[in-house]
């Protein structure tokens, strides 16, 4: 297992985790030279914020830090109630692949969609089963798709408090399912995201990420679960102040041959008063004595 007690080569920062200082959205311009000035050699943008900058714009500012991208955020919501929306969801999410590529990202992440029209609140049909088949048919036609632009798919699941709105992929288990049905052959073109804010509590945790191997884990994200989770999408933890077992886990999977980057992704209300600078040197110490 490789040692990051002394230095943070090897942390990567999810822009989700600067997103908001002093309660005010920060531009994602300024994250980056953020991120430059504290020596963070990787970053994951949400396309969102790289669209209200201009992805041109954003890839330049990428190649003059010298930045990798560990994964870009996000591609996936599949699911709808009619062909129009599933054809829909297939374009975005091939535009998803474009932006990816132009920013060299290592994967595309996927957070694939729980019944439509449940996240804005009144779900359009109820069949959960459907849903699933729905996501894996969507992951079908972008595999070949990311195939051609040479950008693997990573599969995130998501914990079960959002199989509704959404992802109905909520286990490492079913994310896999998904891989070995659509890609057997294990080619590298389609994996799974291992957030351990979403699977550390799974007791099938273990087995899976070796199940998963060296080619299906492309990304590997950090955090913690507080006790008590105030709010369940904006209350993630800063690395050791939560109940996680951080570093064992990413034992588990450094001992399948993953090498990349602990990509730091905190979506908390807490954090976001505070500022940017303090949040990366938080992340940058966390980084060499948790995970």
């Amino acid at each position: 297992m490789r040692d990051f007690s002394k230095d943070h080569e090897w942390m990567s920062i999810n822009t989700a985790t600067v997103r908001k200082a002093h309660g005010k959205e920060v531009p994602l311009l300024d994250i980056l030279d953020a991120c430059a000035r504290h020596g963070v050699r990787a970053i994951s943008p949400w396309r969102d914020q790289v669209a209200a900058v201009g992805l041109k714009e954003v890839s330049r500012a990428v190649r003059s830090h010298d930045l990798a991208l560990s994964g870009y955020c996000r591609g996936g919501m599949f699911t709808a109630s009619d062909d129009a929306g599933l054809a829909r969801a297939r374009d975005d999410n091939r535009r998803a692949v474009d932006e990816a590529c132009e920013l060299n990202a290592a994967c595309l992440v996927l957070v694939v969609g729980g019944l439509p029209g449940a996240l804005q609140g009144q779900a359009e049909y109820r069949d959960i089963g459907r849903a699933r088949a729905q996501v894996t048919d969507g992951i079908a036609q972008l595999l070949e798709y990311g195939r051609e632009r040479k950008m693997p798919i990573a599969i995130e699941p998501l914990h079960p408090m959002y199989a509704a709105d959404r992802a109905c992929i909520n286990t490492l288990e079913q994310a896999l399912d998904v891989c070995d049905l659509l890609d057997p052959a294990g080619s590298g073109d389609l994996g799974v995201a291992v957030d351990l804010y979403h699977v550390w509590w799974d007791p099938k945790l273990q087995t899976q990420i070796e199940r998963a191997g060296k080619r299906r884990l492309l990304a590997f994200h950090v955090c913690d679960w507080l006790t008590p989770t105030t709010d369940l999408l904006n209350d993630r933890g800063m690395m050791g102040d939560g109940v996680m077992e951080i570093s064992k886990v990413r034992g588990w999977v450094e001992a399948q041959g993953f090498a990349g980057y602990s990509e730091v992704e905190i979506f908390s209300y807490r954090w976001w008063e505070r500022s940017t600078d303090e949040i990366l040197r938080t992340c940058i110490e966390r980084h060499r004595a948790v995970v």
